[in-house]
């Protein structure tokens, strides 16, 4: 089972998530991009009890997606994809204390002091890199692709130039993507 796990603010249903979902659905692969809550012990609890509901799972995740994503891979023996992700969320999302967007449907929610406080619980110091493949654009607007490169420096990388957080042109790495989760 494949576990896509989405940004801060965004949903199962975001372009990464769908391009992904078609990939491995046309390989007849089991996919999941589940919509999580932005309060990050649910969203954790959520993806714990979809990892302990299947088989053979592996995990892709952006930006927070990717933090919640190194978290579980190193709690569980994992392989994962981490698709230019936050390092330091309890830190880069600070700037969005009070009234944050939902990117799924404009509507808002309230990120609290107390959701970074959440996020620290889940940083994790030395990581068992042999099973993370790390994706990074080096344009990208949101965060500093470096700290994950400095983070992870054993991890399997794949950095180019430009680029944004969403990471342009993901789909020309589906199959690299694809052979090093299995």
């Amino acid at each position: 089972m494949l576990i896509y796990i989405h940004g801060f603010g965004s949903h199962g249903l975001g372009s990464k998530a769908n391009a992904f979902r078609n990939y491995f659905k046309d390989k007849g692969e089991a996919f999941i991009a589940p919509s999580l809550s932005y309060v990050p012990d649910l969203a954790i609890q959520t993806l714990e009890e979809l990892i302990g509901s299947y088989d053979d799972v592996k995990l892709i995740g952006s930006s927070l997606g990717g933090f919640y994503t190194l978290y579980l891979a190193q709690k569980y023996g994992l392989k994962a994809v981490l698709i230019n992700p936050s390092i330091y969320p309890y830190i880069t999302l600070k700037k969005v204390l009070g009234e944050a967007p939902s990117f799924y449907d404009e509507s808002h929610f309230t990120w609290m002091e107390s959701h970074l406080e959440m996020l620290k619980k889940y940083e994790i110091d030395l990581a068992i890199q042999e099973n993370i493949m790390l994706l990074l654009q080096k344009g990208d607007e949101t965060l500093d692709y470096k700290e994950a490169e400095a983070k992870l420096p054993n991890a399997k990388q794949v950095v180019e130039e430009g680029g944004s957080h969403s990471f342009d042109g993901i789909e020309r790495l589906f199959v690299e993507v694809d052979g090093f989760l299995n």
